[in-house]
C-alpha cells in the first residue's frame, strides 16, 4: 500500500519522465535539423528549458493527485503540462547560437493552443477513464502533443545567420546535447520501471487474504443489529441488502492526512475510487487518501458492509446511493452530499445486479 510519502516519490519520479520527455523529443527533432553552418547550444538555457518542463510537469501532477479532483481541476493540470511543453521550445529553441531564431506572434499563439488542447485532453483521458486504457491513450495523446507542438512552431520560425560572436562561453555541441539526450532517456526509462512496478503487482506483499468471521449490519426495527458469519458461506449469495448508516458502524474505514492515520466510520464513506495501488475515499467534507487498495476494500466492504463493485475502479455505499441514471449503456449512480463527488460510473455488465440491489 502506498503511504504519502512513496505517492511524492511517485510524482517527482513522473515529472522526470514527462518533463525528460519533452526536453529529449524537442532536441532530437532539433539536432535533426541542417543549419548550413556550425551551431551550438547555450548551456545555461538548455538547462533552464529542461527544468521548466520537469517543473510544469510537475506543479499539473500535484494538481491532480492532491487538489480535489473536478473538471476545473483536471483542465488546469491539462493546461499547465501544455504550457511547459510551449515554454520548453521556445527555451530551448533560443539556447541555439550560431545562427539567430526568429519568432513570431503566430507562432506563440498557435503553439500556446495547441499545447493546451493536447494538454487537456491527456490529462482528461489519463483521470476520466478506466487507469489501464486511460494511462495508454493519455501517453500517446501526449506524444503526440510534444511533436504537434515543435512542428507547428518550427513552421513559424526563422532562423537568420548571426554575424555577432556567441554571447556565452559555455557551449554545448551536437554530441554533448546528443549524450544528454541519451541519459536523459535512461533515466525516463528508470522512472517509468520504478513507477510502474507498483502496477504491475496484483497484490501487496505484507497484505494478508485469509478467511475470517464479518459483521454485517443489517436495520432491524428501526435497531442496528449485529451479526456474525463467515464470509465462505456468503460465496454463493448473488444479493444483499444494502446497509443503512447507522450510529455506532462495526468496522471503520482509515485515511491518511498530516501525517498520520484518522478512522472515520465505514457508514460515512460515499465511496471508493481506485488510484494505483491505493484508492481515495470521498466523505462529507471530500476525497481522502486510503492505503487500502480496491481489491482489499472489496474484500472487507462487500457484501458485508453493504458496499458494492460497480466498476473497475469504484466501490459503492448503497445506502448513500440517491439516484440512478441510465444513459443508452451507461448507467451512474448519484452520490448527493458527497463533496467532490457527482456520479459514479457503472460498468455495463454490473447494471443489473446493482439494479436488483437498489431495488429498482
Amino acid at each position: 500500500m502506498a503511504t504519502l510519502g512513496v505517492r511524492q516519490l511517485r510524482i517527482v519520479l513522473s515529472s522526470l519522465a514527462l518533463g525528460g520527455g519533452i526536453w529529449s523529443m524537442h532536441f532530437v527533432a532539433i539536432l535533426a535539423m541542417r543549419f548550413g553552418i556550425p551551431v551550438y547550444f547555450d548551456v545555461s538555457e538548455t538547462v533552464a528549458s529542461a527544468l521548466i518542463a520537469m517543473l510544469m510537469a510537475c506543479l499539473a501532477l500535484l494538481i491532480v493527485h492532491f487538489a480535489q479532483r473536478t473538471k476545473v481541476m483536471i483542465g488546469l493540470s491539462g493546461a499547465i503540462l501544455g504550457l511547459g511543453i510551449t515554454a520548453m521550445h521556445f527555451l530551448g529553441t533560443s539556447a541555439i547560437q550560431g545562427c539567430t531564431p526568429v519568432f513570431s506572434v503566430a507562432g506563440f499563439a498557435l503553439a500556446g493552443v495547441l499545447s493546451i488542447v493536447f494538454g487537456v485532453a491527456a490529462m482528461a483521458v489519463a483521470f476520466g477513464m478506466d487507469r489501464e486504457g486511460g494511462t495508454l491513450w493519455a501517453t500517446l495523446i501526449f506524444g503526440a502533443a510534444v511533436t504537434v507542438v515543435h512542428f507547428s512552431a518550427m513552421s513559424q520560425t526563422v532562423f537568420l545567420t548571426s554575424v555577432l560572436a556567441p554571447t556565452s562561453s559555455m557551449q554545448l555541441g551536437d554530441s554533448q546535447i546528443a549524450i544528454m539526450v541519451m541519459l536523459t532517456v535512461f533515466v525516463i526509462s528508470g522512472a517509468f520501471m520504478l513507477v510502474g512496478a507498483s502496477f504491475l503487482s496484483p497484490h501487496d506483499p505484507t497484505e494478508p487474504i485469509e478467511s475470517k468471521p464479518a459483521m454485517i449490519a443489517r436495520p432491524a426495527d428501526g435497531v442496528a443489529a449485529v451479526e456474525f458469519i463467515a464470509a465462505s458461506a456468503l460465496v454463493d449469495q448473488p444479493r444483499f441488502e444494502p446497509v443503512s448508516r447507522v450510529s455506532e458502524p462495526v468496522l471503520r474505514l482509515p485515511y491518511e492526512r498530516d501525517g498520520r492515520t484518522n478512522l472515520v466510520p465505514i457508514g460515512s464513506v460515499y465511496a471508493l475510487h481506485a488510484e494505483g495501488h491505493y484508492t481515495t475515499a470521498y466523505l462529507d467534507h471530500g476525497p481522502v487518501f486510503c492505503p487500502w487498495s480496491v481489491s482489499a476494500a472489496e474484500e472487507r466492504l462487500t457484501p458485508l458492509t453493504g458496499f458494492m463493485r460497480v466498476h473497475r475502479s469504484w466501490i459503492v455505499n448503497l445506502a448513500l446511493v440517491t439516484a440512478y441514471e441510465r444513459s443508452k449503456d451507461h448507467g451512474y449512480c448519484v452520490m448527493a452530499g458527497a463533496q467532490g463527488l457527482e456520479r459514479v460510473p457503472v460498468s455495463r455488465n454490473r447494471m443489473a445486479v446493482l439494479q436488483e440491489a437498489l431495488g429498482c
